[in-house]
């Protein structure tokens, strides 16, 4: 069994995989498997990975377009590795992540460790101050805020399990986050800049607006906190969210 399985999914991402699949291909730690699952793509993204012919990239299809979530939970029900870690179609890893993650949890003795990472324009281009993973996380704080991003976090399913996401959920990362942590007690930063995540101007995930009620039923109807409490951390992760964001379209 391979040490490490990288979950990806993939929805017309073609304009950006040559460069995703260089980020892996060129991990200086090679004992990997790459599952991606591939959510009914419209344009050439499936042959792309399949003109690779590496028996260490496994691809899937869905039978209908799910959603990320459900993409990735399709990935991981085949996952086969000790460390799970994700990695969007769009993004990119530093060549030494998968090697300095897996030390870094191995010598902290880590169930879940985070790195910094840039945050880029469409060109990868550095446009606003890198996220730092300068904090312990841990279910209390990550309710204010998803540190956790999932292209520079890793998790040990020997010792936590494996957690699927949420399907139907605008905000399946955070939910799935929070459900490890509330097995766990903490996961530790590595403050090391090891990956890239492409800011999309008009990306859903960017205009905070239109995602404020999924938010909200991240903790209305997953964590089954009441509506006060659920209406308090919605107004404290929106904040934060702005605070973290506002930069880059100024």
């Amino acid at each position: 069994m391979p040490e490490v399985s990288i979950i990806t999914p993939c929805y017309n991402s073609s304009r950006f995989l040559a460069e995703t699949i260089r980020s892996v291909e060129s991990q200086t730690f090679t004992d990997w498997e790459w599952l991606v699952t591939d959510d009914c793509s419209k344009d050439n993204s499936v042959e792309i990975f399949q003109s690779l012919n590496n028996p260490k990239i496994k691809i899937f299809k869905t039978e209908k377009n799910g959603g990320a979530g459900y993409a990735r939970n399709i990935s991981l029900k085949h996952a086969s590795g000790r460390f799970i870690t994700f990695l969007d179609a769009d993004d990119f890893w530093e060549a030494t992540f998968l090697e300095e993650m897996i030390s870094f949890m191995k010598k902290e003795n880590a169930e879940i460790a985070y790195s910094n990472y840039a945050r880029c324009d469409e060109n990868l281009l550095s446009k606003i101050e890198d996220f730092k993973a300068d904090t312990v996380v841990t279910f209390k704080n990550l309710l204010k805020t998803c540190r956790l991003s999932l292209l520079s976090s890793m998790y040990d399913s020997s010792r936590v399990g494996k957690e699927y996401f949420p399907e139907g959920s605008k905000r399946e990362d955070h939910v799935m986050w929070l459900n490890l942590l509330k097995k766990i007690p903490l996961a530790k930063p590595l403050p090391k800049t090891l990956a890239k995540y492409r800011m999309h101007s008009a990306s859903i995930s960017r205009k905070k607006q239109y995602i404020v009620k999924d938010q909200y039923l991240v903790y209305k109807d997953y964590m089954k906190f009441s509506t006060a409490k659920s209406l308090y951390y919605t107004a404290n992760w929106a904040l934060n969210g702005f605070l973290k964001y506002s930069k880059f379209f100024n």
